[in-house]
């Protein structure tokens, strides 16, 4: 028997999702407010059937932001038994809206900048992050079964809180549309005085201004939602620019080589591919069997910046209690062992070989 999964919003990321989940013999459902977009992903591949399913084990909601809680309610009134997750930009809000512990927040960051079904690919997650948002009332078991499914489909996760990440993501994803979208706007406005400006805008423009030509409809929504996050990260690149116009204006080198030196080194040391076997070790952590537990720790990994590669959770037989087992990097073991260890877990470290 296949196993069954619903898709609410076959778009670019609900029909990427549903295309990569047939693919691995899942049964996917759908539901759109758009028939016709509903009909060609049926067509494309994206989804088997049309409508809700009262047996889907999972249901991701791929709507813009301001829709999403609405759909997650409705998807856990259809699935009784099922787990619910989205995959909005946005996720602090949500949380405060969605307190049932079978839901999970999630953010895939992948996308295209093609709209809607014409961009939707099977691979499109393949080695892309995926934040999830567990919060206290996340059942562990609705933690876990999410998470493995995200992770089928080629996704790294990233486990943080709703309103950590809205934070973040306002520094690397929604600020620096918002900056590539304005200097793409300065661009053309030059370019009705100057012909030549768009066509003397070669690789280092056309690449700082890719996301510019993404779904501009999907932004005011996200803006809303995360505006406090994107405005202090606004104020604070306004600052920096500042800087950086008056080290060019007093031509003050020093200052600015040191600025772009800083700048390269991050972006050289930007993480990348996963450790070979040998360079991994297992965590071993003691638990209450209790909700949130699964969450708080894999919150913690974030924090500590140590990645976990492979995550499972076993039940005692005595109902109250269970274990953890997180594989991570060798080098980063100590750091999250001790972590832990303030927070009243007493982990054990095991090597793999």
């Amino acid at each position: 028997m296949s196993h069954r999964a619903m898709i609410a919003g076959v778009g670019l990321i609900g029909g990427s999702i549903g295309m990569a989940l047939r693919e691995q013999g899942w049964h996917v459902s759908g539901v759109d407010e758009d028939e016709k977009r509903l009909a060609e992903a049926e067509k494309l591949g994206a989804i088997d059937s049309k409508g809700w399913d009262e047996e889907a084990e999972i249901t991701f909601v791929a709507a813009p932001v301001g829709d999403i809680p609405g759909l997650v309610k409705e998807a856990l009134l259809s699935s009784p038994k099922g787990f619910v997750t989205d995959v909005g930009s946005v996720k602090a809000s949500i949380a405060k809206e969605i307190k049932d512990p079978r839901f999970v927040g999630g953010h895939p960051m992948a996308g295209s900048e093609q709209e809607g079904l014409a961009g939707a690919d099977s691979v499109m997650f393949t080695d892309a992050n995926w934040v999830l948002t567990p919060t206290e009332d996340t059942d562990d078991e609705a933690f876990k079964r999410v998470r493995e499914v995200i992770i089928s489909l080629g996704a790294e996760i990233v486990t943080l809180s709703p309103s950590r990440h809205d934070s973040l993501v306002a520094m690397v994803s929604h600020v620096p549309h918002l900056a590539a979208a304005t200097l793409m706007g300065l661009a053309a406005n030059r370019s009705e005085e100057h012909f030549a400006v768009l066509r003397l805008a070669a690789g280092g423009f056309r690449d700082m201004t890719r996301i510019a030509a993404g779904n501009p409809t999907i932004w005011p929504d996200i803006c809303a939602e995360n505006h406090e996050a994107i405005t202090e990260v606004i104020d604070e690149f306004i600052s920096a620019l500042t800087e950086v116009r008056d080290e060019v204006n007093s031509h003050d080198n020093d200052s600015l080589l040191r600025r772009l030196e800083t700048s390269r080194e991050a972006r050289v040391n930007l993480p990348t591919g996963a450790p070979r076997p040998s360079e991994l070790i297992e965590v071993r952590v003691p638990i209450m069997d209790k909700p949130g537990e699964l969450a708080t720790i894999a919150s913690l990994a974030t924090e500590l910046d140590v990645n976990i590669f492979d995550l499972e959770m076993t039940h005692s037989s005595e109902g109250d209690r269970g274990v953890v087992v997180l594989l991570v990097e060798k080098n980063l073991a100590e750091r999250l062992s001790g972590g832990l260890m303030t927070r009243g877990y007493r982990p054990a470290l095991r090597p793999l070989l």
